[in-house]
């Protein structure tokens, strides 16, 4: 398979957790020079987080946009995407750094939520 045809497969399917963080590490150790440090990558995380945080506040909040603020102001939905997007590959990158797999990490959160709220909110 070439670099674009494997590029157009990676955009035109459904992703799974395991191929997202698999997708992640090839791009990492291939085109990226490879991971940042854990504690890098929260600091990264933190800063792609109020990113998202700054793009909602204008969206949502009181705050009006200024000037680059929002990816294009006629398509709020672009910025959130994009920033969700962001927060989602360093959370990735920190899930691959530590061994951790973020299907069964969910599958772990859901059967907590399942089992401690089933009735909470009834």
């Amino acid at each position: 398979m070439t670099q674009n045809s494997d590029r157009k497969t990676c955009a035109d399917r459904s992703r799974t957790l395991a191929v997202m963080q698999r997708d992640v590490d090839r791009w990492i150790q291939g085109i990226g020079g490879g991971y940042f440090s854990e504690l890098t990558n929260m600091c990264l995380l933190t800063e792609e987080t109020g990113e998202l945080a700054r793009v909602i506040a204008r969206v949502y909040g009181d705050q009006v946009a200024k000037r680059g603020d929002l990816r294009d102001p006629d398509d709020a939905k672009a910025s959130i995407r994009e920033e969700i997007a962001d927060v989602l590959w360093v959370l990735t990158c920190l899930a691959n750094q530590t061994g951790i797999s973020l299907e069964e990490a969910f599958a772990e959160t859901m059967r907590k939520k399942t089992t401690r709220d089933a009735d909470r909110f009834k």
